[in-house]
This record gives structure tokens, sequence and C-alpha cells, in this order.
């Protein structure tokens, strides 16, 4: 394991690295007034906030809170530009040291990861489990009730602790926790970059449950949805009841009662939009209405795209009558 013992903080407040975090933040956003008016005394900007960082004067701002359908219900915080910037500086540097110790099998924000590789590999999974579709294989699937909004600030901490020593750091990371909170110390904000980062971290200690205690071979997550595949049943429940017992007391999270499911492979593994079955992967029905109802020549290509990972072509022609 990694740790970093001295300078991390030195790198993430530095002149360079704030520019750099500042253009990897701008972009698609540089008509924003918001990142307008910022970026109008850029450098005056940055030099302040490095001063800040660098005298422990830094504190963080408020949220604006928003909705938005993306296709479920999120209820999102946006922090002010220059926090941001903060967000951004700091993932910069963390991110690389955390993301080599993640597992092979986690796809959420992370480099080179994504949906759709996600898809590919439960795919896999399947032909590899039922031999070809040649026998039983089912699937447990579970879903963490209000992920980001029960996330324990205590907990999040002491994991981040183990692998950075460096005090300065830390100091500015439990800055950047405690600057939100749906209730008293829990929760993570639904569009900090951080904490995307942040529930990789947390979810990590789940993900080592399962592959090195339970030794569970055919598993993968996606924030905090996961997927677990064998061919035999009895066995998905005994690992379904040990880890419920793992998240709720080791990590303070509960799974979402109604959405703990065991299916067989026939019946199709709704995951991450799509619905994976023998032979094939179709799109999943609420995510092709939206479509139908939502395209037109701004978008089109968007969804072409998505029809191309999965069995799509009547709906791709479909789709492409409906902007002729």
């Amino acid at each position: 394991m990694r740790i970093v013992l001295n300078h991390c903080f030195s790198e993430i407040v530095s002149v360079d690295n704030l520019l750099e975090a500042w253009k990897e933040f701008e972009k698609g956003k540089k008509n924003k007034p918001d990142v307008q008016e910022f970026s109008l005394k850029l450098m005056d900007n940055i030099l302040s906030l490095n001063r800040d960082l660098s005298q422990g004067k830094y504190r963080h701002g408020g949220y604006e809170s928003f909705i938005i359908h993306d296709p479920k219900q999120r209820h999102i915080h946006k922090a002010e530009v220059r926090d941001r910037m903060v967000h951004h500086a700091i993932y910069r540097i963390l991110y690389p040291i955390f993301d080599e110790s993640f597992i092979h099998d986690s796809y959420s924000c992370r480099n080179d990861k994504g949906t759709h590789k996600a898809v590919r590999r439960l795919e896999s999974f399947y032909r590899r489990v039922s031999r070809n579709y040649t026998h039983p294989c089912f699937a447990l699937k579970c879903d963490i009730k209000k992920f980001f909004f029960s996330v324990d600030h205590e907990i999040l901490l002491g994991l981040i602790e183990k692998k950075i020593k460096d005090t300065d750091v830390l100091s500015l990371i439990d800055e950047i926790i405690q600057s939100f909170s749906k209730e008293e110390g829990k929760g993570i904000p639904i569009g900090n970059l951080t904490s995307q980062l942040f529930a990789n971290i947390y979810l990590h200690e789940l993900d080592m449950f399962v592959k090195h205690e339970l030794k569970v071979r055919y598993y993968i997550r996606y924030c905090d949805d996961f997927v677990i595949l064998s061919d035999d049943i009895l066995y998905l429940e005994n690992v379904c009841a040990e880890i419920k017992k793992f998240v709720e007391i080791e990590l303070k999270l509960s799974f979402h009662k109604d959405k703990i499911t065991i299916r067989k492979l026939k019946q199709g593994i709704d995951f991450l939009g799509y619905v994976v079955l023998p032979h094939h992967t179709v799109l999943r029905t609420k995510t092709k209405k939206r479509m139908l109802q939502r395209v037109n020549e701004n978008n089109v290509s968007s969804y072409l795209g998505i029809l191309k990972h999965c069995d799509g072509y009547r709906l791709e022609e479909k789709v492409k009558d409906l902007v002729v």
C-alpha cells in the first residue's frame, strides 16, 4: 500500500496545480456566469486561493441546491467556483494515489472504466458462470439506500487517514467533508468532484470484504449498485446476509429492502440502464421510452452512441425516423 508522508499538501495547493485544476474545471462551463466572473481575474483569484490554502485560512463556502432527473431524481448540491477549484486540485493529486489500490471490477468514476465496460464485464461473467448459457446462473443485485447522504464522516476520514499521513492534507479534506451534512456527521454532496473519489474510498471497504473475506469471484460494482453471479442460489442468499451485516456494522449503511433481488439469467439482469440476457443485451424499457420521447437533432448522436453498446438495431431505426 502506497502511503504519502510528505509534500502532498504543497503539491495540492501549488499555483501550478491550481492552474491545471482550472483548465480541467472550466471545460464545458465557459459560458456559465459564475465561471466567467471567476475567469475575469483568474490569476488574482488563484493567487488568493493559494495564499489562503497555504496559510490554513481557507474555508469552504455554501451550496446551491437543486433537483435533476437523470433519469431518477437526484438532489444536487453545487459549490461555489472557488470551492470547486479546490475539489479539482485535491482530486488531481489524490485520485492516482487511491485508484491504484481499487479492485479491477469497480467501474464508477474511474479512468478507462464506466457503464459500458461494466455491462461488458457482466456479460462475460454470465458466459463463464453459465458455461456459455448451458447451466443455471443467478444474479444477486443490491442497492445501498441513500448512499451519498448516508456516508459517515468519521469513517470516511478514518479510511483516508490509512493512506494519507500529511496532516495539512487531512485538515483540508476534513474541511470539505464537514462543509456538508444531511444529518449530524453524515452525508457527502452529489455534485462535488471529491465526492466521487470519497465514494470509491468508502465502498472500497465493501469491495475488499466481498473479494478477500467472502472470496466472491464474480462481483461487479458501479458506485452503490453491485451484482454478484453464481450457479448456486443458496450461496447468493448466504453471501447477501453476510454483506448486509458488514455494510450495517462497518460502514453504517443499509440496503434498499425492495431492491435486493436474485434473478435467473433468462429473466434478464437490469444493470446501469441495460438488461443483460442470454446471448444479447437490450436497453431497459423505461430508457427506450424516454429516448423516443426526448430525441431531437441536438441529442440524436448521443442516443445512437448508447445503442451501439446493445442489440438496438430496430430502436436505432425508430430514433433516426423521428429526427428526419
